[in-house]
């Protein structure tokens, strides 16, 4: 009997952590979606200024570094130019991260037990479950994102005839050459994220929108389990005693300085998969027919150097981010909105 009561405890506490990991689900998922949307809109310029350097290759660089990338952008397309492939961004990264946030606190709850703190181990485990979750929003808004960021480079390859000549453009596949902007014609430039999709599955079915499935895995899950862990100890740091939270400034620099390491110690798999998700190609470009060849091919061509590509960019970008993300969480502006709904004071 004694063993029974303990089991019908230990579920009734079970289902009771369930119950309110679900309760402020919807306000980790709108203080997600906020940050995402306030980080993409201030860091997309640099996160285009990455894919462009990542998809050069040895000889063919028409971009030195990130400040001649960015400068050139503007001069060839615009201010606006540098936030090409922003919308469709802006609209699945509110899912996106909303998903690995709240996801991540989740699997925190669910492996804790009676309260008491996770071993790193545990961490690490909350953080590839998050990382798994959210590769169904992040492939396809990455896949469709790199179409538009890497046309600027694709055209500029295109004006420089000792890179680029008609003969060589004319291999590409016309559907990707009109849909993925490296025709000259201001036609080819009004491409948009949508028209991309249709066009990917009408000619490759669902599967097109989610190539590079396993490279994205290989980034972002190993990236969950790195910087969770180290952003839950680094803002414990800062906790003035065990029942106090850290400061909002110390929230937002355990967030910056967490992402950024995690960025930097993925970037080899950020780059194989930008490279695997690039469908349009320039002058001696080869493709790649998965990752253990993409990775053996950039090896042998480029050098081990090149898995680090745009690692700067990258950590400038996540940084931000998810510093921007744990302000939100820290603020609470999920929670208020919901203090302030409705169906709230209906509730009530």
């Amino acid at each position: 009997v004694t063993q029974e009561n303990v089991s019908i405890k230990v579920s009734f506490l079970y289902v009771l952590s369930i119950s309110s990991a679900l309760k402020v689900l919807p306000a980790k998922l709108i203080n997600g979606g906020i940050a995402g949307i306030v980080g993409v809109t201030c860091v997309f310029p640099i996160d285009l200024v990455k894919t462009r350097l990542q998809n050069q290759r040895q000889g063919q660089q028409i971009y030195k570094n990130m400040l001649d990338c960015l400068i050139k952008t503007v001069r060839s397309e615009g201010y606006f130019g540098m936030y090409r492939g922003a919308a469709v961004n802006l609209t699945l990264v509110t899912p996106e991260k909303a998903i690995k946030l709240a996801a991540n606190d989740f699997f925190r709850q669910h492996l804790s037990k009676n309260g008491k703190g996770l071993t790193v181990f545990k961490e690490m485990l909350a953080g590839c479950g998050a990382g798994i979750c959210q590769v169904v929003i992040t492939t396809p808004m990455e896949m469709l994102k790199i179409q538009l960021q890497d046309a600027g480079r694709l055209a500029a390859q295109q004006r420089m005839p000792a890179m680029m000549s008609p003969t060589k453009l004319a291999a590409t596949n016309t559907v990707l050459s009109r849909s993925y902007n490296v025709g000259p014609s201001p036609a080819a430039r009004a491409v948009s994220a949508t028209q991309i999709a249709r066009d990917l599955l009408h000619t490759q079915g669902i599967q097109g929108l989610y190539k590079g499935l396993g490279a994205t895995l290989m980034r972002d899950v190993p990236f969950s389990m790195v910087y969770f862990p180290l952003f839950a100890h680094l803002n414990r740091l800062g906790q003035p005693s065990r029942d106090e939270s850290a400061p909002f400034y110390w929230a937002f620099l355990s967030g910056c300085l967490a992402g950024s390491t995690a960025a930097v110690a993925v970037n080899p798999c950020d780059v194989v998969k930008t490279r695997l998700q690039s469908l349009s190609k320039g002058a001696n470009e080869e493709s790649y027919n998965g990752v253990v060849d993409c990775v053996s091919k950039i090896m042998r061509k480029e050098g081990p150097f090149a898995f680090l590509k745009g690692a700067g960019c990258r950590a400038l970008v996540i940084a931000p981010l998810f510093g921007i993300a744990q302000v939100m969480y820290f603020i609470g502006i999920g929670e208020f909105i919901l203090d302030q709904s409705p169906f709230n004071y209906l509730s009530a």
